[in-house]
């Protein structure tokens, strides 16, 4: 029955998504896996906790493709969450269920499983997804589902500007900054390093050309010069050479190049441009899409020599007041420590079921009715969210502050953070040595 059920499911959530995303643009159809731990299932399949009944949420994650080693560091964040609220009794008295779905970094693989979250699954909200473009695509989706949406690490503007225009209604938000945040703290960085010629390169979607034109106005603004302004360098993110690309972006005898990558794919534009011999004396500025503990590893070595040695980058970085018990849980029960994006993950599980609570029903209207005040309310400061629950249960009104920051969700669904400034060492390994609030 578990292959019969695979198999129909997602059918029913391929014709769907014909009428829904037929302009995404990705026409591969690869066949990821979710691993939730110990199983592996199909990625139009998913994996189910809990009871049948009360609030049920999904979780729409990449485990393969193009962002699966940044994927599988927040994996675990929401089932972890999940098990925490349904020990200390649930939401509205019943256990939470959690379907977990594999995004595959792809916008139609996204929309087939939030097509089968929203009308098979009927989960009420869905933390999600990673990538901009996959989340795009699944919000097209949850919008008129009315299932709530939030992403643990989408950080394009162009959710903003949708969110201004009402295109959500109020059925999205996020747990990380947007981008012309990132952008900002950036080129900040950037100009306290001293470069004042920079080119770019990106990937062409709306995460790579959103932080494109957030960077470009910020680092002109502040004196700065974009050496390739008028040729930007954008790359397919189906793309497997990069020759062509690498001898553009560091055309020029830039300072700097600001690459917004994504790990698969711009392992091999930086592995491109170093076997050109155009990096050297050019500083490589990197952003969030590639910091995990494996990429230096993945755009390799030149003998004993890490190819990505003294690169620096930017990434959101937690600083909330929960921070240290989610730290301590995550140690107690998976053993080291949690990597980049758990603690937004976590955060956006927790918002959801805490907004359900408050709006003492398990939907998406009641948890976007509810998702601002319980996040950014006059209540009772809280880091826990078992005395969230108890206290919303009580008819009391919370301001949860969360691992990632206080998760202060605005009308378009944006926060605001702080970000980690990171480098690659000697040894391949990458190390934190600052912190940055944009100005």
């Amino acid at each position: 029955m578990r292959k019969i059920s695979a198999a129909l499911t997602f059918s029913i959530a391929t014709l769907a998504i014909g009428f829904l995303v037929g302009a995404c643009g990705d026409n591969s159809t690869p066949n990821g896996t979710v691993n939730t731990g110990n199983t592996a299932t199909p990625a139009a399949n998913s994996t189910t906790t809990s009871s049948d009944k009360g609030l049920k949420i999904g979780s729409l994650l990449p485990t393969t493709g193009d962002l699966a080693s940044v994927g599988q560091q927040m994996l675990g964040s929401v089932p972890l969450l999940v098990d925490t609220v349904n020990a200390c009794g649930g939401v509205n008295g019943e256990p939470v269920t959690l379907v977990q779905v594999d995004d595959q970094t792809d916008p139609r693989a996204g929309a087939a499983g939030m097509t089968k979250l929203a009308t098979l699954d009927k989960v009420a909200g869905v933390v999600g997804s990673f990538a901009s473009s996959v989340s795009s695509a699944a919000v097209s989706i949850a919008t008129p589902n009315k299932v709530m949406l939030v992403s643990p690490g989408s950080t394009s503007p162009v959710f903003t500007e949708k969110a201004q225009k009402g295109d959500y209604k109020g059925f999205w938000a996020r747990t990380a900054p947007p981008d012309t945040y990132q952008a900002l703290a950036l080129a900040q960085l950037a100009r306290k390093k001293g470069f004042k010629r920079v080119s770019t390169v990106v990937i062409n979607n709306d995460y790579g050309v959103g932080f494109e034109k957030a960077f470009v106005q910020t680092f002109e603004k502040l004196g700065g010069t974009i050496v390739n302004k008028d040729k930007p360098v954008r790359y397919d993110p189906k793309a497997q050479t990069f020759d062509t690309e690498a001898a553009a972006a560091f055309a020029g005898k830039p300072d700097a190049v600001l690459a917004v990558l994504y790990a698969e794919t711009g392992s091999l534009f930086l592995k491109a441009a170093y076997q050109q011999g155009v990096t050297k004396g050019v500083q490589i500025l990197l952003t969030d899409g590639v910091k995990s503990p494996t990429f230096p590893e993945q755009v390799g070595k030149d003998g004993d020599k890490f190819i990505l040695t003294g690169a620096i980058g930017t990434v959101p970085g937690s600083n909330g007041k929960a921070l240290e018990a989610f730290t301590k849980l995550w140690k107690d029960k998976k053993g080291g420590a949690p990597g980049e994006y758990a603690p937004q993950a976590w955060d956006a599980a927790a918002l959801l079921t805490l907004a359900a609570q408050a709006a003492k029903e398990n939907t998406g209207v009641g948890i976007a009715s509810k998702i601002r005040e319980v996040a950014d309310g006059t209540g009772t400061e809280v880091t826990d969210v078992c005395e969230g629950l108890k206290l919303l249960k009580d008819g009391k009104k919370i301001n949860y502050q969360g691992a990632s920051g206080n998760v202060d969700v605005d009308a378009n669904g944006d926060v605001v953070g702080v970000y980690d400034v990171w480098t690659v060492g000697d040894d391949g390994k990458i190390k934190v040595i600052d912190k940055v609030t944009p100005q």
